[in-house]
């Protein structure tokens, strides 16, 4: 058994305080009484009032809403069929293209997705707005959808598809009665973690909208620039809040699943 040493408290303790105490400290003055952002004078909700109540922010966190759900929802099902793609198909022609499209966003600087894709958006005369938005963060995301599927498609046991295969269902009907069931946990992994880097993106939000399609981290990024207000600090609560819940289902999502596959595999060895 490992002990810990007062250097490792000390050190953990550092790492957890740099990483989240802005955070903590964000949402406490969140709370704050006075509309000085850095002098604590009581515990008051006014500025989530305050800031249902701004227009201009409600707008910006409707469209990042809408196109974190509409990417994050895409960008799931393409990710999930790329994903399918390299680990069913292990042979086929024009493979290594495929998977270097597929992975490239992954280590693009997002300055360069964003500005190769607003040179996209020009040259075939698409005006820049919500659409635009919302497919440069399908291509933002689907990569890491595709990376989260693939992982578990290694590790899944084929046998049950060639079990359902051999008792006469169809290779579509085996996908989504056989399979999806067991990759699911993945599957929604990569959606939230989709929906959370859409909702997170600032740079290429910056290059690809347009006029009516302005995301709330742009938003935050125009005011923050004149001065942090507590409006912001309730709007980044928010978000904080709305990531944290995603997370949380998804874990629970995932614990439930593989407690239902241990169970389904004991029954099953005991039915032998």
């Amino acid at each position: 058994m490992t002990r810990w040493s007062r250097f490792n408290i000390v050190s953990v303790a550092l790492g957890f305080a740099f990483l989240y105490l802005p955070i903590v400290l964000l949402v406490v003055f969140s709370f704050n009484e006075s509309k000085l952002v850095t002098v604590w004078a009581g515990f008051s909700t006014k500025w989530y009032v305050s800031l249902f109540n701004n227009q201009g922010l409600m707008d910006a966190a409707w469209v990042t809403i809408r196109v974190a759900l509409l990417s994050a929802t895409i960008a799931t099902v393409l990710g999930t069929m790329a994903a399918l793609s390299l680990v069913r198909y292990t042979r086929f022609r024009g493979r290594m293209l495929f998977s270097g499209m597929v992975y490239a966003p992954l280590v693009m600087p997002e300055v360069i997705t964003g500005l190769s894709l607003l040179l996209l958006f020009v040259a075939i005369g698409f005006d820049r707005g919500f659409w635009t938005v919302t497919l440069a963060h399908i291509t933002l995301t689907m990569c890491f959808v595709a990376v989260v599927v693939q992982s578990r498609l290694l590790s899944f046991d084929r046998s049950i598809e060639e079990a359902a295969l051999d008792l006469g269902a169809t290779p579509l009907r085996t996908f989504f009665e056989v399979t999806l069931p067991i990759i699911a946990p993945a599957v929604f992994s990569g959606w939230v973690l989709a929906f959370t880097l859409s909702l997170d993106d600032l740079v290429i939000a910056s290059f690809t909208s347009g006029p009516g399609a302005t995301t709330l981290p742009m938003k935050i990024y125009s005011q923050v620039r004149l001065g942090v207000t507590p409006e912001i600090n309730a709007a980044c609560t928010l978000l904080i809040a709305l990531v944290a819940i995603g997370v949380v289902i998804a874990s629970i999502v995932t614990k439930q699943r593989e407690l239902q596959r241990q169970r389904d595999e004991q029954a099953a060895v005991a039915g032998r």
